[in-house]
């Protein structure tokens, strides 16, 4: 076998990572260093995404875009599958599955108010000024705002190849403009609460690098001791999994194509597309199935390890955004600038007035928490989500920040009919009016949820 620079196959993969690595120590160096970086709170991985997007432009790296795209397909199941693999922590304060359930309703409840409204604005100019614009596309705004690069790409991706010319790179450009979003408005906020004298801002501000308390409370921390790596354990977990997933995934695919050719042309996609709620489920399976095999003393030790999990669900995650953010095409989107900046605008303002709305239903004594961190997360990612907390929460002291994995959790289930809507809505004109009207339907319905289930004390406005 030829090792040298020459197998271009050989050494193309660790090149690219290469790639990633490099622009994320220079995202980390430059946020440390110069101050106005520092003050927008933009996320490490989200300026490394740009600065590997920026020395793509101007030539300075050739990027493979077939890798980096499966990098970021890949990177959303595994991040997930690597959350949903941790052993829950038991907290005695509140009823923590009632919460998380409404903050799951108040997650896929905005994912429709961004659904309905991405709608309207691409329905509308389809019949205006942009007729040959992709009635669905609006549903690429929760995609991105909602769930971030990994289902931006996959959807986007599925439209393209519907004929949506651009909708990849479309897709990843909205979830790019979230974490924008998410770092400039959520700061515009925080500073508008600290001039209102409002004693909910944290001065601990500015650190990359916060101190993590690896504490094994019985119920977090794994008790491996055989010759073997706690992080090998941890990624054998998850890969297993994983691949559990593709079998399962393929199984499903190939009997609904064997059932109906008609129906597989929609689902099936959709299923590749949202392979990580597969992944998600069986890792939960595998969580229980080991818990119960410890209980019953079958095996003796607990294998997981929530700190590492952590840490490795923010590796993927951090990859995944890097990667989704360089393999924009900025070429795809030039045509697409009116719908790509009424969307960014208009999921922006409904975003923020939906959540104030339901989060003072939810959140009760630690409203600006709950609110601020949902719309973090809801608009970039939990990584933002958390990095906005902890302007307000600098020790995670609230229960918001378990809110936003619980309510995740909870929000897998709820958002279920997401699949349905997406490729209902992909089906044709008339179909997006059909998707339309049921997405209001179903906010309807999780608006309900949320304030029926109880509701907190009153909280000031903001």
């Amino acid at each position: 076998m030829d090792y040298s620079a020459a197998n271009t196959q050989l050494w193309n993969a660790i090149i690219q990572f290469g790639y990633i690595a490099a622009v994320l120590l220079i995202a980390i160096f430059l946020r440390q260093v110069i101050k106005p970086i520092r003050k927008t709170m933009l996320p490490v991985a989200v300026l490394g995404g740009f600065i590997l997007l920026i020395a793509k432009e101007i030539g300075i790296v050739d990027l493979d875009e077939n890798l980096l795209s499966a990098l970021t397909y890949h990177g959303i199941a595994l991040g997930f599958i690597a959350m949903s693999l941790r052993n829950p922590v038991h907290r005695e304060a509140g009823d923590e599955s009632k919460v998380g359930f409404r903050s799951g309703a108040v997650i896929v409840s905005t994912y429709m108010i961004q659904g309905v409204t991405g709608l309207i604005i691409t329905i509308g100019l389809a019949l205006t000024v942009m007729p040959d614009m992709l009635r669905a596309a609006g549903l690429l705004l929760p995609m991105g705002f909602g769930q971030g690069p990994g289902q931006a790409n996959n959807i986007g991706a599925s439209y393209q190849s519907l004929g949506f010319k651009g909708g990849h790179s479309f897709g990843l450009a909205i979830a790019a403009a979230g974490y924008i979003v998410a770092c400039i408005v959520g700061v515009i906020i925080l500073n508008i609460l600290r001039k209102r004298g409002d004693k909910v801002v944290s001065e601990e501000r500015g650190h990359v690098f916060l101190r993590d308390d690896h504490l094994d409370d019985g119920e977090g921390g794994g008790d491996v001791s055989e010759s073997i790596d706690k992080l090998s354990v941890q990624l054998a977990m998850i890969v297993i999994v994983y691949v559990v997933t593709y079998a399962v995934t393929a199984g499903l695919t190939g009997g609904i194509a064997k059932i109906s050719e008609g129906l597989a042309g929609t689902v099936n996609t959709l299923l590749w597309g949202f392979n990580f709620i597969i992944g998600s489920a069986l890792a939960i399976l595998l969580r229980v199935v080991l818990e119960k095999l410890r209980k019953k003393g079958t095996i003796s030790r607990r294998y997981q390890d929530n700190y590492l999990l952590n840490r490795l669900s923010g590796a993927f995650f951090d990859i995944m955004i890097v990667a989704g953010i360089g393999c924009i095409d900025i070429e795809d989107i030039r045509g697409l600038v009116l719908p790509f900046v009424l969307l960014v605008i208009a999921g922006t303002i409904v975003t923020w007035f939906h959540l104030r709305w339901v989060c003072k239903a939810v959140y009760g004594d630690y409203y600006y928490q709950g609110l601020i961190s949902m719309y973090g997360m809801l608009t970039g990612t939990i990584s933002s989500g958390v990095l906005l907390l902890r302007e307000i929460d600098s020790q995670l002291e609230t229960p918001a920040a378990n809110n936003l994995v619980v309510g995740s959790s909870f929000g897998i289930l709820l958002g279920a009919p997401v699949l349905i809507l997406v490729g209902l809505a992909a089906k044709g004109p008339a179909m997006c009016f059909v998707t339309l009207g049921l997405a209001a339907v179903y906010l309807v319905i999780l608006d309900v949820i949320i304030f029926k289930v109880g509701r907190n004390a009153k909280t000031k406005k903001i």
